[in-house]
């Protein structure tokens, strides 16, 4: 026989009811919690579609400030901003230049939406003919990224996107000592108010895929796993991330998602002090989009469920391509 005090019976009787049961949740997800990635891109024209994130476009410049509308509209508090150039150089130079896509792309959203956060991702591989995270060294007859070489031009990137109106910066190259040297950059020119939000937890991920297609940053050869996390380990998430706590990281994030909820739950039980975000990468995106066009899943309940996991292991807000169709599916 059964002891509880609080008998489950009742407590099924109780989760019958709709607000109830939203009443007693232990986790709670709202619009406040997402981060809306955009793809912007040179020229003007109608938005590209992009085949492996469907309902995902490049958005023209000529075009985002309806696209920014929309967002608002639907009270989502940032966006992730990835820029795609009219021309790419072995040292993306498009993404320190005064009139660098993603530049432009920040005063047009604070015009329209002076209150819109803009965090401004920070490295070379949306910039580059190469598609790498940094620059590359071929002195020893091999072509490696130079991580001293790369350091400098992240902070002229940082520089330039603070100078154009950027809320909060995000490093992504997992290049090291990236966080000190954008921190002291953002310090000496008096923007010392800006947040870090490092990727200190990215992985080497086969999750990318439908990411690189959209902002049009392929590898043209090998491939990231000098920089990137070994998918395997978990206790080295803890070591990148006291490195960037200690260079100055405001906030922190495990990158892909719902395949580390481990690390995250990790991460938040040892700083728990840290704001703690997940990005829901574009290959988590495609995938359940094709198993929802497939109509093998039923696509708000799954999102909402791969959302409500973030929330219990610990992430405090969610990139997410999803994030305008979750705004929506709270508000109903």
């Amino acid at each position: 026989m059964k002891t509880a005090s609080f008998p489950s019976t009742r407590l099924r009787r109780l989760r019958q009811q709709e607000k109830i049961r939203r009443l007693i949740r232990e986790a709670h997800l709202s619009v406040n919690d997402l981060v809306y990635p955009l793809f912007i891109k040179y020229g003007r024209g109608a938005n590209v579609p992009i085949d492996s994130m469907p309902g995902q476009y490049q958005i023209t410049l000529e075009n985002l400030a309806t696209e920014i509308k929309e967002i608002t509209a639907l009270n989502i508090p940032a966006v992730l901003l990835f820029g795609i150039p009219a021309e790419k150089d072995p040292t993306g130079a498009d993404a320190h230049s005064d009139n660098g896509i993603v530049q432009q792309a920040i005063h047009i959203i604070k015009k329209i939406a002076p209150a819109l956060l803009v965090i401004s991702d920070i490295c070379c591989c949306e910039f580059t003919d190469h598609g790498h995270c940094g620059i590359i060294d071929d002195s020893s007859g091999k072509l490696d990224i130079n991580n001293d070489q790369t350091l400098a031009i992240l902070q002229k990137q940082a520089l330039a996107h603070a100078t154009a109106g950027a809320d909060i910066l995000a490093p992504s190259g997992m290049m090291d000592g990236m966080v000190q040297a954008i921190r002291s950059i953002l310090d000496e020119y008096h923007y010392s108010h800006i947040p870090i939000l490092s990727y200190s937890v990215k992985y080497a991920s086969a999750l990318y895929g439908p990411f690189r297609d959209a902002a049009e940053g392929t590898p043209q050869f090998g491939d990231r796993h000098s920089h990137q996390m070994d998918i395997a380990n978990a206790n080295e998430a803890l070591r990148e991330v006291e490195l960037d706590i200690n260079e100055g990281a405001d906030i922190l994030m495990v990158k892909p998602a719902i395949t580390y909820l481990d690390v995250i739950y990790r991460l938040k039980q040892n700083y728990p002090q840290i704001p703690l975000a997940a990005y829901h990468v574009s290959g988590e995106y495609s995938m359940l989009k094709a198993a929802v066009e497939k109509g093998w899943l039923d696509e708000k309940n799954v999102v909402l469920e791969n959302m409500f996991a973030l929330k219990r292991a610990g992430t405090d807000f969610i990139i997410t391509y999803f994030a305008k169709d979750i705004a929506k599916w709270l508000t109903l």
